[in-house]
């Protein structure tokens, strides 16, 4: 049972509770050897095989389950995870992932409270651990929700890799030198500090993608605050022109 559980108390725990229900009743008392509890590392790998098909569905669930805002079922797949004896660093990367992917800057605490589950997991270990992952479950799963920032990294992905060449535009070039200067180096940059409103009209794309848009906020938490600094800055810089 020691060796099957790999230090890991909670494992171990599971595993004698497993062995004791399945060994039968006889006067009140139940006898547990190593036949029983063979049976029951097996059970156990049925129930939930860290490397098989029902490991990534749960992982699934909960991840469906948090994009859905439902906390209920969140914590319930969770529970499940742990209980099996997942990794719960690979529970809490999960989740850090989910911050960004699902929630981003419609709420930009989510992604400080699911790196302080994994910091708590990996601070005080488990089983003391389940609840800092189950808080953070919680809470990304009934924060806003927004793929805007996942969107916005593929979108610039797939120009980084079909303009790998694409120069960085002279004025926006460091120049330390004199002999960079003369080439032009940081020619037409404008600082926008010195400008009233911190927003300077000059445009920091290459010229191919100059007007992209990559990062399109939601009007969701707090993104609907973003939304409407970057359409203020808009009219700001037409204003200039």
């Amino acid at each position: 049972m020691a060796q099957y559980a790999n230090g890991d108390a909670r494992v171990a725990l599971n595993l004698l509770e497993l062995s004791v229900a399945a060994a039968p009743d006889v006067n009140g008392q139940r006898h547990v050897d190593t036949a029983r509890v063979e049976q029951a590392i097996q059970k156990r790998a049925l129930l939930y095989d860290k490397g098989g098909e029902e490991h990534y569905n749960i992982i699934s669930a909960l991840h469906k389950s948090m994009r859905n805002s439902d906390p209920d079922a969140a914590v319930y797949w969770l529970a499940r995870m742990v209980e099996a004896g997942e990794d719960p660093l690979y529970i809490a990367r999960r989740l850090v992932r989910f911050a960004s992917e699902d929630i981003g800057n419609a709420d930009p605490q989510a992604l400080t409270v699911a790196v302080a589950a994994k910091d708590a997991v990996h601070f005080i270990g488990m089983p003391e651990g389940n609840t800092a992952l189950a808080q953070a479950a919680i809470y990304l799963a009934t924060a806003p929700k927004s793929n805007a920032v996942y969107e916005a990294y593929s979108r610039a992905a797939e120009d980084a890799h079909k303009d790998v060449a694409e120069p960085v535009p002279l004025h926006l070039r460091n120049a330390p030198t004199k002999l960079m200067k003369d080439l032009q180096y940081g020619k037409g940059y404008k600082y926008a500090h010195d400008e009233a409103d911190a927003i300077a009209d000059m445009s920091c794309l290459p010229p191919s993608l100059e007007g992209r848009k990559y990062y399109e906020p939601k009007a969701r938490g707090f993104e609907k605050e973003i939304k409407r600094r970057l359409d203020g800055w808009e009219e700001i810089k037409k204003k200039r022109k």
